[in-house]
């Protein structure tokens, strides 16, 4: 539909149809067959709303969405076709590993791939548009949506972000096998105040626009179709109605043109925040911040028209929202084709295919942490030893994150099924050991009880007991252990973030009978692992991994496939140093360890450094880095630096690698990081093999915000380090004039 039968469109809408395509509600009152019953009274939804809504969330399923579609178009006035949303986060049936995770693969390439087969299943099942990447920068562990994160660091966030949506999208929305991406949640939902979910936060203009903004810019940069906004507020004001941050800072600033939706009944929240003080103020704070779509909260529907009457709105303002929403429709070819990809047969052909396992599995594989591998215990042969399997996680198959909506646990492969699938041993032993909850623990959800142990005393005991035994006639433990899959995400924030103590008591038994003890670590965020360092001689973190995770993780056992993650988040010494992360600033008194002084930036009880920092992760071989080389040394306007190291696989076997470059500008108008990352080159290396690899560098990775607020060059000093992690000293230095 070209732009000019848009607006024909738009101007033969009523008032009553506009402001319903500004709505969205939930698909579940569809698929009961739309009466105003159940769900749709608890939520305020009329007869009006479900004949007119712009937009259902949260179903799939081609051969239901398109019967929703059919019934729908048919009742509408103008025939407007509704847009499919839902939340597909890393997979939909196919389940990749959590986000958090993927960013520790430093692979965007992969990235954009695990994206790619999410919208190809999703489409082919009727979806539009999926509420992804989360691009929120992620520095606080107790805060659980950090398995949605790309970790803590910008840079790496936004090659990230930028991959996601290209994977969803393709080069058009409207192609075949891709959906429209909404970049989330806008802005700075990462940095809740004491890591709590839906708290408020307190950040400078200086490290909003320097940390935060960036991974949202990228998103938008690559087409990025929808923002959602965050339920925080930014300088004191809720996002869902800030108007600076909306028009000024999304809309002008970073040129996005596309539809922006609240969250979840986030227009209703502008009350409980405090900033507004009934529901018409809210409609009207968030049509003013230009909110096109009011997911669930029902504020928009009932009171636009109202503050249309009194002349407190105006039309226009109604219209440039639904005229966005109409061209998003367009985009997606949904005038011409309602149903888009919804195809059954497609839907059953695609879903959970070989293609896709396949990359499950790799992708899987890639995001592996390996943290320590004492006495080279890792990787296990694949035959003459015998191991015994244990913990709560060896059989489990509900090993994806707790926003994977669509998956089915039974689709996912465990460890058990695995090491029983891959033919390396001839004899294993396979233990539970514990429950995953402690006795007492229990997941609340939607005010019923989740997740909880109902293990008896006796039957707690006879676990550990057959599992201790198991330990003691085996030459090698790996045990699988960790968070809950619930202990993680959207309302999962924890103030304490160390494994279960029944798990450690496990841990502990075991170890009495058997040093050689692999820890499986699966978790949706950093952990204080400290006493699983003392009790292991291996720890590889598995995240939640996803529908393939049980052969991943068998692959890297053994050896197959050689590890190569790298943390894209700090793992804390303990929760009382959070947040904690590499790029921080240098004080007056900073501190190095082993000072004695008291009187420096230090704590007295712990080390100010973590346990393992951002960028960390062993391999099975070891790579050399010769020093770093520049091709010159002074860099000014228009000129680029090259810098040159070489890398040399000097262990047994083949291996990956990623080769990161920080930059530390030495001294600015304002304080500056102590580094940080501005490019990484992930290598393979036969052993014995090197290679030369080169980082160009020019002017734009040396900005920052100035005193004034520009965002330009210092001259001065500049500091190059390259190596495998953020704690390299492999050093160069350059002048900038």
């Amino acid at each position: 539909m070209t732009q000019d039968k848009l607006i024909q469109l738009l101007a033969e809408l009523s008032i009553d149809e506009k402001i319903n395509q500004m709505i969205q509600i939930i698909g579940q009152i569809y698929e009961k067959g739309a009466m105003v019953t159940g769900p749709a009274s608890q939520y305020g939804i009329n007869e009006e709303n479900i004949r007119l809504a712009g937009s259902v969330l949260g179903s799939l399923g081609a051969k239901k969405l398109i019967k929703i579609q059919d019934d729908y178009m048919e009742q509408h006035p103008h025939h407007i076709p509704m847009i499919f949303m839902a939340d597909i986060i890393n997979g939909y049936r196919t389940i990749f590993p959590i986000p958090l995770a993927q960013g520790c693969t430093f692979n965007p390439d992969l990235v954009k791939e695990g994206a790619a087969v999410a919208a190809k299943e999703s489409a082919a099942a009727g979806l539009h548009v999926t509420f992804s990447p989360m691009v929120d920068l992620a520095r606080d562990a107790r805060w659980g949506r950090v398995m949605e994160s790309n970790g803590e660091d910008t840079y790496l966030s936004s090659c990230l972000a930028k991959a996601m949506v290209e994977g969803y999208q393709g080069k058009s929305v409207k192609e075949k096998g891709k959906i429209a991406a909404c970049v989330k949640h806008f802005a700075g939902y990462g940095a809740p105040t004491a890591g709590r979910d839906y708290n408020n936060v307190e950040l400078s203009e200086r490290t909003f626009k320097e940390d935060y903004l960036p991974a949202y810019k990228a998103a938008i940069d690559a087409g990025s179709e929808l923002v959602m906004t965050s339920f925080n507020t930014i300088n004191r004001i809720p996002s869902t109605g800030n108007k600076e941050l909306m028009r000024e800072i999304l809309r002008q600033e970073m040129g996005f043109t596309g539809v922006l939706i609240s969250d979840w009944g986030a227009v209703q929240e502008l009350i409980s925040h405090g900033i507004a003080e009934d529901n018409n103020e809210a409609a009207r704070l968030s049509i003013e911040a230009g909110v096109d779509i009011d997911m669930m909260s029902m504020i928009y529907c009932n009171r636009l028209k109202r503050l249309l009457e009194e002349g407190i709105i105006t039309e226009q303002m109604i219209d440039e929202c639904v005229m966005r929403i109409l061209q998003l429709k367009n985009k997606l070819g949904l005038f011409e084709n309602p149903y888009k990809d919804a195809d059954a047969e497609e839907e059953k052909r695609l879903i959970l295919c070989e293609e896709h396992r396949s990359l499950s599995r790799k992708l899987a594989a890639e995001t592996f942490v390996l943290l320590t591998n004492e006495d080279g215990i890792l990787p296990l042969p694949s035959e003459g030893k015998k191991i015994a399997f244990i913990g709560p996680y060896i059989a489990c198959k509900r090993i994806h994150g707790s926003w994977s909506l669509f998956a089915n646990q039974e689709d996912s492969v465990s460890i058990k099924e695995a090491v029983e699938g891959s033919g390396y041993l001839n004899h294993c032993l396979y233990e539970r050991g514990c429950d995953l909850l402690e006795p007492g623990i229990e997941i609340p959800e939607f005010g019923e009880v989740f997740a909880k142990s109902v293990l008896t005393e006796e039957e707690r005991q006879e676990l550990l007991y057959s599992a201790v035994a198991a330990a003691k006639e085996s030459e090698a433990v790996v045990l699988a252990i960790g968070e809950h899959p619930s202990q993680s995400g959207e309302a999962a924030s924890k103030a304490d973030i160390t494994v279960a103590r029944h798990q450690i008591e496990l841990l502990k038994e075991i170890w009495k009978v058997n040093h050689n003890i692999i820890i499986v670590l699966f978790n949706g965020r950093p952990l204080d692992i400290r006493e699983l360092c003392q009790y292991s001689k291996a720890i590889l973190v598995a995240w939640l991994p996803g529908t393939e995770g049980g052969n991943a993780i068998v692959d890297v056992l053994f050896g197959k496939v050689n590890p190569s993650g790298k943390l894209a988040m700090t793992f804390p010494y303990s929760v009382g140093q959070i947040p904690v992360f590499y790029n921080e600033f240098a004080t007056g008194r900073s501190y190095e360890e082993g000072d004695r002084t008291r009187f420096h930036s230090r704590y007295l009880d712990i080390p100010n450094k973590p346990l393992f920092p951002f960028g960390y992760g062993l391999s099975y071989t070891e790579f050399e880095y010769s020093g770093v080389e520049l091709d010159k040394n002074i860099m000014s306007d228009n000129q680029t630096i090259n810098a040159v190291v070489e890398v040399k696989n000097v262990g047994r076997y083949r291996g990956k690698e990623v080769v990161q470059l920080y930059i530390q500008d030495v001294k600015g108008n304002v304080v500056r990081p102590v580094r940080e990352l501005k490019s990484f080159q992930k290598i393979s290396l036969q052993p014995g093999e090197s290679k030369k690899i080169i980082f160009s560098m020019n002017r734009d990775m040396l900005k920052f915000y100035q005193q004034d607020m520009r965002y330009e060059v210092e001259a001065g000093l500049f500091r190059i380090y390259i190596g495998g992690d953020s704690t390299t000293k492999n050093v160069a230095e350059f002048h900038y004039r």
